[in-house]
């Protein structure tokens, strides 16, 4: 792959990420013959203009927010916005509203994967604190297109569960403090780059259907994703459709549907989970609206004197109390479960 622009140097991170990026972004001098891309996971009030402000205060290299089809430049740090996905196309962003990948918009893996499509071995990405596993099927697309990885050491990650699951799953180039990344930052964006590098077909693949997804332009045809990989089992968490298992030769798996939604394994199973708990909830506060219809209905009843009717709805409001006890019981060990969980991974 021929390469023209600065160097691609593409960074993801989630919980703790602010400290670690203004510490990041101070080491790295103001001529840095690189563009920086940064997806920090957001809530959707979050505001992306106060957090580049923040940033700018601790680096000489200019901090902006990314724009929908801008040309990027070297010297410059492009922060995703809130709720919207950030791609590379070619020299340009693409800033999008489409589908969540790992349950998260903005998501890094879509981002990491862009960036390895159309820069192959000139990209250098960047895994700094965080939860869950986002960034880690983008960290393997950096790798296998020949770029370099660079991740935070987790004994000095305030979060260590996203730096621990990237360097479990792939052979990572650089792990290390923080405060050691620029250098490394510094010497990876002046290197030359070493011949031409093919960029896997399977990463083109998903990295076309999820450009033009996000983009807007149509979901995914069947015949795509039947070449991309094979039906599974499962379905789609966020919107019911059926899964693809995404699966290359060692590659990691993830499942990709119809309408555009990603996940890996671990955010397919947390997604799973939501989902079940927001149909538990549902499934008891109706069961609480129908125990409470009959309890006014046998009140009613008794008030008229038809105590047979009443004691009826008595007794059908008592079997409900019963399924809403054990409804309630079960969220319970659900929290616990996933609380547990959350904790382990971490």
């Amino acid at each position: 792959m021929t390469h023209n622009g600065p160097k691609i140097i593409v960074i993801g991170t989630s919980a703790g990420g602010m400290q670690a990026l203004t510490l990041l972004l101070s080491k790295l001098p103001a001529d840095l013959p690189a563009a920086l891309f940064i997806v920090q996971h957001l809530s959707k009030d979050s505001s992306a203009p106060f957090l580049v402000k923040r940033l700018s205060q601790y680096t000489k290299l200019t901090c902006k927010v990314a724009e929908h089809q801008q040309t990027f430049e070297a010297g410059t740090v492009y922060m995703a916005p809130p709720d919207r996905h950030l791609l590379l196309k070619g020299n340009e962003m693409l800033v999008t509203r489409g589908p969540r990948e790992n349950q998260f918009r903005p998501s890094i893996d879509p981002l990491f994967r862009s960036a390895a499509a159309y820069h192959g071995a000139s990209v250098t990405g960047v895994i700094l604190t965080g939860f869950m596993s986002d960034g880690v099927v983008g960290m393997e697309s950096i790798k296998r297109s020949g770029g370099a990885t660079v991740v935070q050491d987790p004994e000095y990650a305030e979060y260590p569960a996203l730096p621990n699951n990237v360097i479990r799953q792939i052979k990572t180039d650089h792990v290390v403090p923080v405060k050691e990344m620029g250098k490394i930052l510094v010497e990876l964006a002046n290197q030359a780059d070493e011949g031409s590098v093919t960029v896997p077909t399977d990463i083109w693949q998903e990295a076309l259907i999820a450009e033009r997804v996000m983009n807007n332009s149509g979901m995914s045809s069947i015949e795509e994703l039947e070449k991309a990989g094979s039906r599974s089992p499962y379905s789609c968490p966020d919107c019911g459709g059926g899964l693809w298992e995404l699966s290359q030769q060692n590659t990691i798996k993830r499942f990709r549907c119809h309408s555009g939604h990603a996940y890996t394994k671990d955010s397919l199973l947390d997604g799973m989970s939501s989902a079940l708990e927001e149909t538990l909830w549902v499934a008891l506060r109706t069961l609480e609206e129908r125990r409470n219809i009959l309890v006014q209905m046998s009140q009613a009843d008794n008030d008229r004197g038809n105590r047979r009717w009443a004691t009826l709805q008595e007794e059908r409001a008592d079997e409900m109390k019963v399924h809403v006890e054990r409804l309630r019981e079960l969220l319970a060990k659900t929290a616990l479960a996933d609380e547990d969980r959350i904790n382990e991974v971490g």
